[in-house]
């Protein structure tokens, strides 16, 4: 069953390395702010299934940080976005 968790651990860091080829070459904002979000919970599987093969617990509160800060940080691009997008065009 370890084997399993491992296999996955390798699996999804290589799909979420695919994801940052879409950050780089996505046409759109919104491209760009679901990578992010794929970045955090991509990351936060890997440390999740890491923590059930190791058997330590305190991987999984790093998991769920990260979790967190990925929400966070996409929250907060997509307000820098707006407000960016917004000011743009006030000027024009």
């Amino acid at each position: 069953m370890n084997d399993i968790f491992l296999a996955a651990a390798i699996f999804i860091p290589v799909m979420t390395g695919l994801g940052l080829v879409r950050l780089l070459i996505g046409p759109g904002i919104v491209d760009r702010i679901m990578v992010v979000q794929l970045l955090g919970t991509g990351g936060a599987a890997v440390l999740l299934l890491l923590a059930t093969v190791s058997g330590n617990e305190a991987i999984v509160d790093v998991a769920l940080m990260l979790a967190l800060l990925a929400a966070f940080a996409a929250a907060t691009f997509y307000v820098w976005v707006t407000r960016s997008t917004s000011q743009g065009e006030d000027s024009q």
